[in-house]
C-alpha cells in the first residue's frame, strides 16, 4: 500500500442510540468522543439515528401505508375486467 495515499482507517464504535446497541468495526470515521469497550481498550465513538437494531426493515416493524389494495388500484386504472376481456395474443 503506497503511503500517505489512503485515510486513516481505524476500530471505530458505532452506537445507536435509540436501542441501546453499540458495535465495533474498523471505519475512516472520527470523533472527539471516545468510549471504554468491552475489552478494555478506549475507541472513538460515533453516534448514529438509525442502525440494524432500530430500522423497521430488519426488526420486522416495518409497515407498508397502502390506503388502496394493489389489485384494487390497478382495477380502477385499467378496468376490473375478469379474464378474457380487453384484445389480447390468446389461443383460438
Amino acid at each position: 500500500m503506497q503511503q500517505d495515499k489512503h485515510p486513516d482507517y481505524h476500530p471505530v464504535v458505532f452506537r445507536d442510540r435509540a436501542a441501546g446497541y453499540a458495535f465495533l468495526t474498523r471505519s475512516t470515521a472520527t470523533s472527539d468522543r471516545t468510549i471504554e469497550w468491552d475489552d478494555g481498550e478506549t475507541y472513538p465513538v460515533v453516534d448514529v439515528e438509525i442502525s440494524s437494531e432500530s430500522h423497521p426493515f430488519y426488526t420486522g416493524k416495518a409497515r407498508t401505508v397502502d390506503s388502496e389494495g394493489r389489485i384494487a388500484q390497478f382495477e380502477r386504472r385499467y378496468g376490473g375486467g375478469g379474464a378474457g376481456q380487453g384484445s389480447g395474443g390468446g389461443a383460438a
